[in-house]
């Protein structure tokens, strides 16, 4: 059975929906398991008989999330609204003003984000929302006299995406149209599986593209080498008692056939991976990641080829990467083309370009605007060097969209970029000052119950009165912030900054920044930056349950997956040096409370001991196994569903002392 996912706003996302077949019961359930396209037919049915304002609202709200996910925006926003007006509370505002957004709603979007911000009690959280909607608002009136856009004639009405350029004036493209392998149908859309096509752009037929790289499983997004005798491609696979993650696979061509596909040696277990592109002469493969190493959500990393195949890679600068999303980059000789819903966009995912300069760096990000951009997804820009231009045109390419006016849910257009009518000739422009600005702000946490970490997060606001430090070299500068949490100065080039947050009564937090690889451009003389600074308030005796800290069954030791959650809490323990806690080690209700509690407290000491081997002294932590005497889940144990063990089975925390 295959498993992946077309739409763009799933690209390469974590799969974690089981592997195995299970019976669908309600709509409800199908959307728990990732079947949305089953989830939309079986909730239409069952709001009509809802009898409750509170059901109406959570199956509007889930109707809403299904027809995003299989990208049908226009829908998802009338059952978004509905749900927020049935009284689902800020999550259906929050998904409606960002519907609206994507549908190019830009006036009501703006008026939804600033009604959210109200509601949560902080204009600060969305303001960047507010400005990039206004922004898009002049974007979309510009008129383009450089690009002329068509919807390739090869479309189906199923999802096409992530062209690539391939021999003999063909192009390589990834869909889950009727034709693709394997006979089962991916419940998250309707639709088939992804696999690869290949298309000749001179008859426009279509046909897949290599059995040995199709198969059962999810195929997608390829990049060939100049010599086209090897593929870098993905594929999402999982064993059947995990969930599906996504990984870089390569294949050589023996003769006229492709070799068994081996994943890179780079690749780890449990990480996403998404979007090859190989630079002309095969030296450096550029990738999009879904790390903890990285700067926050997908971003974009590359790695240099080697002997024994391909070096650690590199997470790329923060003038490219935002903690939102970087996806699908395209090498073009010193120019990077990329899409990210982080900089300043129309909608979705945008696409931008930058320049790399001779010292290595990289000019800001551009954004390329109508026509290219939309308030959809735009993603998957290449150039089409193969094609014979006229002379008024500089290039020919592709790029990928989920814009409404597309033939399926994801398409490919074509482009062509003309050489601009000369502008009216400039005054001779002073010289030009160079400046990069680091905009910070420190904030606090909102919480739908004051001061319970466990309850509902809302969003963040400014935290009045908190002191900032920050040091670079052998310099530092202090800050008091104000009620806008704002702090700012300018940076210097090539320089590492790290920034120490603090208030009485809150926990000390850090952050780091860098100017390293971070290019000057004439067009976008002063650059602004931005740093956050999130504070927790210091809560004795209040349980915070730490993410992603799973055991493997009857087994107590520290999995790698695990280890970066007790990182982060050893840095705040290290920040924290009075603070004292008690690690706390949860179990289900299923086995005897003898073994729930034995296994527990064997489990609680091994973070303990985690946490011992990273610098903490002992003398800081408690260990204690609650077993099953402490559930979080409000069931009764021959009742509770696997999610709800699962919300029981828990590593948390507690500080017992110190502030």
């Amino acid at each position: 059975m295959k498993y992946f996912f077309s739409f763009t706003f799933i690209l390469i996302l974590l799969i974690s929906a089981c592997t195995y077949t299970q019976k669908v019961r309600d709509g409800k359930f199908a959307y728990e398991r990732k079947q949305y396209a089953v989830a939309v037919d079986l909730l239409n049915r069952e709001i009509k008989k809802a009898k409750t304002q509170k059901e109406k609202a959570e199956f509007s709200f889930l109707l809403g999330e299904s027809y995003r996910n299989i990208n049908k925006l226009s829908d998802a926003t009338i059952w978004y609204k509905a749900a927020y007006d049935y009284g689902y509370g800020t999550d259906a505002l929050k998904q409606y003003a960002y519907a609206l957004k994507t549908n190019q709603e830009y006036l009501e979007a703006i008026q939804a984000f600033k009604d959210l911000g109200i509601e949560i009690g902080s204009p600060y959280e969305y303001r960047k929302d507010v400005a990039a909607c206004k922004v898009a608002i002049q974007w979309a009136k510009e008129k383009s006299k450089e690009y002329l856009i068509e919807l390739a004639e090869f479309n189906s009405g199923s999802s096409d995406y992530a062209p690539t350029l391939y021999k003999d004036n063909q192009l390589v493209f990834t869909s889950d149209r009727s034709v693709s392998a394997g006979e089962e149908t991916y419940n998250w859309t309707g639709n088939d599986f992804s696999d690869l096509f290949v298309v000749d752009l001179n008859t426009k037929d279509v046909q897949p593209f290599d059995n040995q790289l199709n198969t059962e499983l999810n195929e997608g997004t390829a990049i060939f080498t100049k010599d086209y005798s090897e593929v870098y491609f993905v594929r999402c696979f999982g064993d059947k008692k995990d969930d599906y993650f996504c990984k870089l696979m390569m294949s050589k061509l023996n003769g006229n056939n492709w070799t068994v596909p081996v994943a890179l040696n780079f690749v780890q277990e449990k990480i996403n991976y998404g979007h090859p592109s190989i630079s002309e002469d095969g030296s450096t493969l550029y990738f999009s990641c879904k790390s903890n190493d990285g700067w926050g959500g997908f971003d974009i990393y590359f790695t240099e080829r080697i002997p024994e195949g391909w070096s650690d890679p590199q997470v790329m600068s923060r003038s490219i990467n935002t903690p939102n999303d970087e996806k699908f980059p395209f090498i073009d000789k010193d120019t990077l083309y990329f899409s990210s819903n982080g900089h300043t966009s129309m909608g979705g995912l945008d696409i931008f370009k930058t320049y790399r300069m001779q010292n290595g760096a990289w000019t800001p990000p551009q954004n390329l605007k109508t026509p290219i951009n939309s308030g959809g997804d735009d993603f998957g820009y290449m150039i089409d060097y193969q094609t014979k231009k006229e002379e008024d045109v500089l290039q020919i390419g592709y790029f990928s969209s989920t814009r409404s006016e597309g033939k399926g849910s994801d398409d490919i257009y074509r482009f062509e970029k003309r050489i601009p009518p000369p502008e009216p000739e400039k005054p001779e422009e002073p010289e030009i000052v160079y400046k990069m600005i680091l905009e910070g702000y420190v904030l606090e946490k909102i919480y739908s119950t004051p001061g319970d970490p466990d309850s509902k997060y809302l969003g963040r606001r400014p935290l009045n009165k908190s002191q900032v430090e920050v040091n670079f070299g052998k310099e530092t500068k202090n800050f008091t912030v104000g009620k806008d949490g704002f702090f700012t100065f300018e940076l210097a080039e090539n320089t590492d900054y790290s920034f120490l947050g603090s208030k009485a009564g809150f926990l000390k937090s850090e952050t780091t920044f860098s100017t390293k690889g971070i290019g000057k451009d004439p067009n976008f003389p002063i650059q602004k930056f931005e740093v956050e600074l999130i504070l927790d308030p210091i809560l004795f005796n209040k349980e915070i349950v730490l993410e992603d800290i799973y055991y493997d069954f009857d087994k107590w030791d520290i999995r790698k997956d695990a280890e970066p959650s007790l990182n982060r809490l050893a840095t705040t323990l290290k920040l924290n040096p009075n603070i004292i806690i008690q690690m706390g080690s949860h179990t289900d209700c299923r086995g005897n409370d003898r073994y729930n509690t034995e296994l527990s407290q064997k489990r609680a000491q091994s973070a303990v001991n985690y946490l011992i081997s990273k610098g903490i002294p002992a003398e800081r932590l408690n260990a204690k196994g609650f077993g099953e005497s402490v559930p979080k889940a409000d069931c009764l144990c021959s009742r509770c569903n696997e999610e709800e063990h699962q919300e029981n089975r828990r590593t948390s925390f507690r500080i017992l002392d110190g502030g």
